[in-house]
């Protein structure tokens, strides 16, 4: 039914301004603005992601943006010059080093690091394969 059908992912914030501000200038994404005052973001590739304002937000719990960049280190040493703070984990299922790196390998995943968005949602860098 859909095979054809062009589609496109949403998430929300709790305030647009912040949002267009940290897309936009700090992560250096391109923007524009939808149709209703919304920020719509458009990704290298083409693809348009939808972002709107919600005035009871809940942070997602979850990646919502994977960046897929060549070398995980450059970017968390450029993200981090941003004043952006990564996530840290030391648990059995998950670790990450002192930049918030989690070091892929065989059983592992990929090498990637996680770091929020001003409204609380998950974001990564992840290494090319």
């Amino acid at each position: 039914m859909f095979k054809t059908t062009k589609t496109f992912s949403s998430f929300s914030v709790d305030d647009l301004a912040r949002a267009r501000k940290f897309y936009g200038e700090t992560l250096g994404l391109e923007t524009t603005e939808g149709t209703m005052g919304q920020l719509v973001l458009i990704l290298a590739d083409g693809h348009r992601v939808f972002v709107y304002g919600k005035p009871n937000h809940q942070a997602a719990t979850f990646t919502i943006l994977n960046f897929s960049v060549p070398d995980v280190d450059k970017a968390v040493d450029g993200l981090t010059k941003l004043g952006i703070r990564f996530e840290t984990y030391d648990s059995p299922d998950l670790k990450t080093d002192a930049k918030g790196i989690s070091r892929g390998g065989p059983g592992r995943g990929p090498t990637i690091a996680w770091f929020k968005d001003p409204a609380g949602n998950f974001l990564s860098v992840v290494q090319e394969t």
